[in-house]
């Protein structure tokens, strides 16, 4: 069966402008598929991977991530506290301080991310030469037509 997946991160392909709380039926059918969107999301993975090591406040974790606006920050934080994976801790003090950290939820799904690019660090070697293969025979092919 079909099932569209809708993501809540507003800008984004598929977004949805429903009200926090309200789901598509897509949502409703298959609800992980959202939130492994959320957690492997370009900038989903970089947030879980930088607050394993420890909380950030807002500015200085959109620095150590790079190239990352600060609406899609602020959209990708606000999805993953949403899922209950970032703790978003507002002190009021002036001027304003904002603490990211992750909850247990948010640990344990980092530490899986967290596998998943070690695995990827470890496998880049075998990954380049099954590209370069890849390459090789399309070129082959392609030289053969022509």
């Amino acid at each position: 069966m079909a099932v569209s997946t809708v993501s809540t991160v507003p800008g984004t392909p598929g977004a949805s402008r429903m009200a926090p709380g309200t789901y598509t039926a897509g949502e409703e059918m298959c609800p992980y598929r959202l939130v492994l969107e959320h957690v492997t999301s370009r900038w989903g993975v970089l947030v879980l991977m930088e607050l394993l090591d420890r909380p950030y406040r807002f500015s200085e974790l959109r620095r150590t991530i790079g190239r990352v606006s600060e609406k899609m920050l602020t959209q990708t934080l606000q999805t993953l506290e949403r899922d209950g994976l970032v703790h978003r801790d507002a002190k009021p003090v002036i001027p304003p301080r904002v603490d990211y950290s992750l909850t247990d939820l948010g640990r344990e799904a980092a530490e899986q991310v967290r596998a998943l690019a070690l695995w990827t660090e470890r496998r880049m070697d075998d990954v380049q030469r099954a590209r370069e293969a890849y390459d090789s025979r399309k070129n082959d092919a392609t030289a053969t037509q022509g």
